[in-house]
C-alpha cells in the first residue's frame, strides 16, 4: 500500500531542485563578488556571451527564467551599458539583444572562473561518481525529451 505522505527529502524532483539551487548559489558567489550580478543577470550575460544575439523570449527559454526576470536582468545590464537592444526590422515588438564591448569583456573574464568552478566541484568526486552523474543526467534528459 502506498504511503499517504510524500517525503520531500527522497522525492527526485525535489532533490534535483535542491541540488541545482545549491550549486547555483555556490557559483553565484563568484559573479556576485566579481561584478555584483544577480543570478538572472548572470544567466542573461552568459546566454548572450554564448550565442551572440538573442531575443528576451529566447533568453527565457534557454535559461528557464520567467519573462519578468529576463526583463529586469536586461534592464540592469543595459543600465550598466553591457548590452544593447536593436528593434526587429519586421516586428517592432521584438528586440535583439547583444553584449557591448564592456559586457563581452565581463563575460570573457567570467568564462575561465566558471570552468574552474565546475572543475573544482567535479574534482571533489571520484571518477566513477562523475561518470555516474553524467550518465544519469543524460538518461533523465532523454527520458524527458520524449515526454
Amino acid at each position: 500500500m502506498e504511503p499517504k505522505i510524500l517525503e520531500l527529502e527522497s522525492f527526485l524532483p525535489y532533490r534535483l531542485y535542491r541540488l541545482a539551487d545549491t550549486v547555483s548559489r555556490e557559483f553565484s558567489r563568484i559573479y556576485k563578488e566579481r561584478h555584483g550580478l544577480t543570478r538572472p543577470e548572470w544567466r542573461t550575460l552568459s546566454g548572450l556571451g554564448q550565442r551572440g544575439t538573442m531575443t528576451a523570449t529566447e533568453l527565457g527559454e534557454q535559461s528557464a527564467m520567467h519573462k519578468t526576470k529576463v526583463s529586469r536582468a536586461v534592464a540592469e545590464l543595459e543600465r550598466r551599458r553591457w548590452l544593447t537592444r536593436m528593434p526587429d526590422e519586421n516586428d517592432r515588438r521584438i528586440e535583439h539583444l547583444t553584449l557591448t564591448k564592456a559586457g563581452l569583456a565581463a563575460y570573457r573574464e567570467m568564462v575561465p572562473l566558471a570552468k574552474a568552478f565546475e572543475r573544482e566541484l567535479l574534482a571533489r568526486m571520484s571518477m566513477e561518481e562523475r561518470a555516474a552523474i553524467v550518465k544519469g543526467m543524460a538518461a533523465l534528459e532523454r527520458t524527458l525529451a520524449r515526454s
